[in-house]
């Protein structure tokens, strides 16, 4: 940024050309690893009761329609469970190997 500001360089060219390509791959982790937390969080206050309204679809409203059934088919509380558990799972991983791919400091 420095060299860049020194040579006359303006505004626009520093920002789009010296400064987003090197913090675009920190960003786009950050966004791929924040997920999880947004489909958990979702899902836990639906299921208390403060999230979604009840005709919108969600895992957390899923689960607790289900706890009347629980003791007669324990499959109504599990596979949205399930569901959640597989979602989170796969947007950790997508995210740790992005971050793997994109970040020069890593050993390969």
């Amino acid at each position: 940024m420095e060299a860049a500001k020194a040579s006359g360089a303006g505004l626009g060219h520093m920002l789009f050309r010296q400064l987003l390509p090197n913090i675009w791959a920190p960003i786009l982790v950050s966004f791929s690893l924040a997920v999880p937390q947004f489909i958990t969080s979702e899902a836990a206050l639906s299921f208390i009761g403060v999230g979604l309204s009840d005709e919108t679809p969600s895992f957390g409203r899923m689960i607790y329609d289900s706890l009347d059934y629980l003791q007669t088919d324990p499959a109504y509380v599990f596979f949205p469970g399930v569901m959640i558990f597989a979602l989170v799972f796969a947007f950790n991983l997508f995210g740790d190997a992005l971050r793997d791919a994109l970040d020069p400091k890593s050993s390969r």
